[in-house]
């Protein structure tokens, strides 16, 4: 078997991390072998190693690759003058949808790796650092951690009661409250703006 080229060892370098973030998102960190992941790309466990120092390392890029293009899909939203408007209530509704409770591995990153890096401090920089730049993207300082912080709680009580009327009810609770959390922010910011 020939040996890769540099272009072909980083393309299959990117297709595990997307792999990883994906697996990892919708099975936890834990439950994700090395063996499964290389597979579901279609490569070999020694190409892992040839690839990444150790699983840990991948784990660091997942978390950041999940976040990252989860950043530029927030951004992409944006209008012509870098304003939210209706895209927000369009991402709450998206978000906080039946669609995104049954399918983990395509959903949002912060609420995936929520568990695992609140039970291990090793990935906790690398998550934190991308839910503030998530949260800062919703809306500034507070009113941001605020929605986000609705929208992850309210998508991961869903998750966990799946299957029951109360998941459905919490869904469209967490919308009306992290909507009503960015528009009264916006519209405090705008009476400020106004008065001065």
């Amino acid at each position: 078997m020939g040996r890769v080229s540099q272009a072909e060892a980083r393309a299959n370098r990117e297709r595990v991390v997307e792999a990883a973030s994906r697996l990892m998102r919708e099975k936890g960190i834990a439950e994700v072998g090395i063996i499964e992941l290389m597979q579901s790309v279609g490569l070999t466990q020694g190409g892992f190693y040839k690839q990444f120092a150790s699983k840990s390392a991948l784990v660091d890029e997942a978390i950041a690759k999940g976040l990252a293009d989860n950043i530029r899909y927030l951004a992409s939203l944006d209008g012509d003058a870098g304003e939210h408007g209706a895209a927000w209530r369009s991402l709450v509704e998206s978000y906080l949808s039946v669609e995104h409770r049954d399918d983990p591995g395509s959903g949002c990153p912060a609420a995936g790796f929520a568990g695992d890096t609140a039970r291990n401090a090793e990935h906790r920089r690398t998550y934190a650092d991308g839910v503030a730049e998530v949260a800062a993207w919703i809306a500034p300082g507070d009113a941001g951690l605020a929605a986000l912080t609705t929208l992850v709680g309210g998508i991961l009580l869903a998750r966990a009661t799946t299957g029951t009327a109360l998941s459905e009810h919490i869904l469209h609770a967490a919308q009306e409250a992290a909507i009503g959390a960015v528009e009264g922010a916006q519209a405090v910011t705008e009476g400020v703006v106004d008065a001065a």
